[in-house]
């Protein structure tokens, strides 16, 4: 394989951002746990098939990714964040004030939030509104907004089980906690009536948040590490729900027995076709500054989103990537460096 070649341009700038140092010679990435597995199994391959050191892969969650990713150029910061949601203008607006001016945005793939139980278990046939009845602070009963005192999923839904209520959620600062407050507690709390009550309650802001404030008795626990210390309190709690990535629960299926979400059963083809409704885009985000200069980054985001790796046969869809169906595209952005435009 060849080898990188560098801009003086560039490295004149990494080496007056490093003190004169010599760049080095490994890309550095972290950020999204559900990420994670993907870019490591990318890493290890592009180790064995190029010539260039294997790159370095972290977790720390989609937000802390974004935060090493922003806070400046130079062989002292990460050259990628990977991502379970979209960046945020906050991040662009630190990555810009301390001098990270370019990003490029790459969206590798598609994954799906699933809720899944112990493996012997009931079944359970959920809806954004079970989810918000079960864990919310206020709910609507007879019309009014009242405390939540729902005690069992029978409580909130007749046609689940007699269980106790407890839900192991992930925690904020996972890109997954987005999309379940977006796709799944907004979901029901508009569904369910609460929005309008809440909103006729407490004025148009304040009752929108108010649909993400989750009751605080030991109900809805969230967990800051990844889905394996999920599977470990679900393991000490058999009668709990645990909120997974549906690669996670794939690779897991002789424990877990997965729920349906508004009566679809999460799958790669349910989430490919847009069926699941609780399901996101995963990406990750490359400081451009770095391309040219960090030697193989050009070459690893290259490889990250080929067929090979990304497309409907290769490696990551084993592992239970859902391919997207816009590849070629995001082929041509990397290829040609193309950082991304304004968040729309």
């Amino acid at each position: 394989m060849k080898t990188a070649k560098f801009g003086v341009s560039a490295l004149a700038i990494l080496a007056a951002s490093t003190s004169g140092a010599l760049a080095r010679d490994q890309i550095q990435s972290a950020g999204s746990s559900t990420v994670l597995p993907y870019a490591t199994i990318v890493a290890e391959a592009f180790g064995e098939n190029f010539d260039f050191p294997t790159p370095v892969v972290e977790g720390g969650g989609s937000g802390a990714g974004r935060k090493k990713l922003c806070e400046g150029v130079g062989e002292n910061t990460i050259d990628i964040a990977n991502s379970s949601s979209r960046i945020k203008q906050s991040d662009i607006d630190t990555c810009a004030a301390n001098g990270v001016a370019e990003i490029m945005e790459v969206r590798i793939g598609y994954d799906g939030i699933v809720f899944a139980s112990d493996i012997n278990g009931p079944d359970f046939a959920f809806t954004p509104s079970d989810w918000y009845n079960a864990l919310a602070a206020e709910v609507v009963v007879d019309g009014e907004l009242v405390a939540n005192p729902n005690k069992t999923w029978h409580d909130v839904n007749p046609d689940l089980p007699e269980q106790d209520i407890l839900a192991f959620i992930p925690g904020t600062k996972h890109g997954t906690r987005e999309v379940f407050d977006v796709k799944v507690l907004e979901a029901g709390c508009e569904a369910t009536g609460a929005l309008e009550a809440l909103v006729a309650a407490k004025g148009e802001d304040d009752g929108e948040d108010a649909c993400l404030a989750l009751r605080t008795d030991g109900t809805s626990v969230d967990i800051d590490g990844d889905y394996t210390e999920t599977l470990s309190r679900l393991d000490a709690n058999p009668n709990a729900i645990g909120v997974f990535g549906l690669s996670f629960y794939q690779n897991n299926t002789d424990k877990l027995r997965v729920a349906t979400m508004s009566g679809v059963v999460p799958s790669t083809e349910s989430i490919a076709t847009g069926e699941y409704p609780v399901s996101r885009p995963l990406f990750f985000y490359v400081k451009k500054a770095h391309l040219g200069v960090i030697p193989g980054l050009q070459e690893y985001i290259d490889f990250f989103v080929s067929d090979e790796m990304a497309g409907p046969d290769g490696p990551l869809a084993a592992y239970g990537l859902v391919s997207d169906p816009e590849l070629a595209a995001t082929q041509e952005m990397v290829a040609a460096g193309t950082p991304m435009g304004p968040l729309n």
